[in-house]
């Protein structure tokens, strides 16, 4: 990280709060972008204009990037694809069958090896005698089809993680399109794909073109097919698959390291960043950034409960 981005970091506000009992325990701070459809700043905090690295809120960008290339991906699978799964049996078994289905096997996946996410998923997966595997990796799903879609292009499936294999140069370019500006320096996520780094402003415009778009596009099919199939995006105990089966015409996707995307039709979007990189402050957040906008969010998700011996002693809530 360079000195301005330090520096910049250090400026930025507090964006939620933790209280325990009637103390305030932790302060986030972060960056936040709203908008409307039409481009309308309605709410920026912090750093908005300045690259980040989104992790897998890129996923949906990606995934169109990928139809664009000529990837045949079904809704489910494209669900899948822009998701970050929790490795339960669904998903175990939509990653197996959208590799057969382009002649290959889990052993064809460059991710690093993992086990299911999911706290059931994992127990039944260790009772198995099933150790870490790649498959079982949250970005199985977008590598999967990463692979499917060099398949469909006659590209080899060795080395689709370079950022000069010919997957990577037409995702980037896609990422670039949609965001509306060029990526930042490219580094490699935890999942070893490229990260190609935009600003929370872009982001989010990104998503605004998605759910914006015209019925038969392939950013309105990657939209649909989130939408339409959220357990797959996430999963079961999965924040983004809950948000989207609730908050009608959402679609959501958070990455690591404290990212939130979302966007709804004819409304607008919104993107931000917690400094810490923590997870905990995104659904209140995300909540709280799109009632900025006027949708209505139901009450569960403005605040998370903080725990005392198992019982409910504060909670986690957005600051704006």
């Amino acid at each position: 990280m360079t000195q301005a981005a330090n520096t910049a970091h250090q400026t930025h506000p507090v964006i939620a709060t933790l209280t325990r009992g009637n103390y305030v325990e932790s302060w986030h701070r972060g960056s936040v972008y709203v908008a409307t459809s039409d481009h309308h700043e309605v709410l920026t905090l912090g750093s908005t204009h300045s690259r980040m690295y989104p992790r897998s809120a890129n996923k949906p960008l990606q995934a169109v990037g990928m139809l664009r290339a000529g990837a045949k991906l079904d809704n489910e699978n494209l669900a899948l694809s822009a998701g970050s799964h929790r490795g339960e049996a669904q998903h175990i078994d939509q990653v197996t069958a959208l590799l057969e289905s382009v002649g290959l096997s889990p052993n064809s996946l460059a991710c690093p090896a993992a086990l299911p996410a999911n706290e059931n998923a994992r127990d039944a997966w260790v009772r198995s005698g099933r150790g870490a595997e790649p498959i079982a990796m949250g970005c199985s799903g977008k590598h999967a089809a990463m692979l499917a879609t060099c398949v469909a292009n006659a590209w080899p499936t060795s080395g689709y993680l370079s950022p000069v294999h010919p997957l990577q140069v037409a995702l980037r370019d896609t990422v670039e399109r949609l965001a509306g500006e060029p990526v930042g320096e490219l580094t490699t996520d935890g999942c070893g794909a490229p990260i190609f780094p935009i600003s929370l402003a872009g982001l989010a415009r990104g998503f605004s073109r998605l759910v914006d778009a015209e019925l038969g596009t392939d950013e309105r099919a990657v939209a649909d097919a989130m939408r339409l199939y959220p357990e797959l995006v996430e999963g079961s105990d999965g924040d983004d698959s809950r948000m989207m089966a609730k908050v009608e015409g959402l679609l959501c996707k958070y990455g690591a390291d404290g990212v939130q995307a979302a966007a709804i039709a004819g409304v607008g979007a919104v993107a931000f960043k917690v400094d810490d990189g923590g997870l905990r402050t995104n659904v209140p957040v995300l909540a709280a950034a799109l009632a900025q906008l006027g949708v209505k969010v139901p009450a569960e998700f403005f605040t998370v409960d903080v725990l005392g011996g198992g019982a409910p002693v504060g909670s986690i809530s957005a600051s704006f």
